[in-house]
């Protein structure tokens, strides 16, 4: 019996056609999550994404069949419950590595357009404005001290292409990679001593299980007319505390990439002209899904089935 493998989210075509010719069953399709469970009993793997969330009722219904490994294609892990799942004899792996300089690059895309109003300077072109004197106000990033925290290898990565552009580089994280202070040119700090110094906050932490990061309360502890950068997760954000933010000018700008509820995101805050939006495409380059899917595919022939 061939070892099948439920794709629920979508995957590199050249990955799925590698995992076929090596003689996995491969199935792509999305299950709402009242009929995932059941479906997932009838599978050995399931490859997800971020749409897809396996929790406690999912690990449920899929005991007592073939699921033995769910992979998160990307780096965060939180729409899966681990722990349960593991418990459960099914094992949970994720592709950190493959779109580390897809976010960063992203991340610091972000900031260029924040810095030099380009999304809101874009919008009136295309309304066939000629604001020249609104937008031409920007500032550089070169020199500019950019706070990172979550210092993994996303923050890492961005840390580096700042440092290409002259940036001072600050991180806080719970873990210290031994030598790469010196390795990148940059230094830890505590977290109320990266939000007094940072000219720009770029937020690349796991998901907080609901602790709001940026709120009033450490807004307030950041420079006036701070950027705020997130590529990592809407829910580490208090929106309605960063909006207010961006309405007094505390928060000068914002690039945001994720959101609270992106089923039905705040359609305030994404609008408002301080804010250059994207709808969660932090990995979304083809090089990062070719990464993606090759990883996937280690993973799925190195596994013991």
């Amino acid at each position: 019996m061939s070892t099948r493998v439920l794709v629920t989210d979508g995957m590199d075509a050249g990955a799925m056609a590698r995992l076929r010719q090596d003689g996995y069953e491969v199935v792509e399709q999305y299950y709402e999550p009242d009929e995932l469970g059941a479906a997932l009993r009838d599978f050995d793997a399931v490859i997800i994404r971020s749409a897809t969330k396996i929790k406690a009722p999912q690990v449920d219904a899929a005991k007592g069949g073939r699921l033995k490994l769910i992979i998160r294609a990307g780096v965060g892990m939180d729409n899966i419950d681990i722990p349960y799942a593991e418990a459960a004899g099914i094992a949970c792996k994720n592709t950190p590595r493959a779109s580390s300089n897809a976010v960063a690059e992203l991340s610091l895309g972000l900031m260029f357009s924040c810095a030099r109003n380009i999304s809101i300077a874009g919008q009136t072109m295309r309304q066939q404005k000629w604001e020249k004197k609104a937008y031409s106000k920007g500032f550089e990033l070169s020199g500019k001290t950019l706070g990172i925290i979550g210092f993994g290898r996303i923050g890492q990565c961005l840390g580096r292409l700042a440092k290409a552009f002259g940036m001072n580089v600050i991180a806080q994280d719970v873990y210290h990679v031994p030598g790469i202070e010196e390795e990148i040119g940059m230094r830890y700090v505590e977290l109320d001593e990266l939000f007094a110094q940072a000219d720009i906050v770029s937020l690349h932490t796991p998901s907080l299980n609901g602790v709001k990061l940026i709120c009033k309360e450490n807004i307030d502890k950041m420079k006036d007319g701070v950027v705020f950068i997130n590529t990592s997760r809407g829910d580490n954000v208090n929106e309605a505390d960063l909006l207010e933010a961006l309405n007094s000018g505390k928060v000068k700008a914002a690039g945001l990439d994720v959101f609270a509820d992106e089923k039905n995101p705040n359609w305030e805050l994404i609008s408002h002209p301080h804010v250059s939006a994207t709808p969660h495409i932090g990995a979304g380059t083809n090089e990062a899904q070719a990464r993606i899917g090759a990883e996937l595919v280690d993973i799925v022939e190195n596994f013991a089935f």
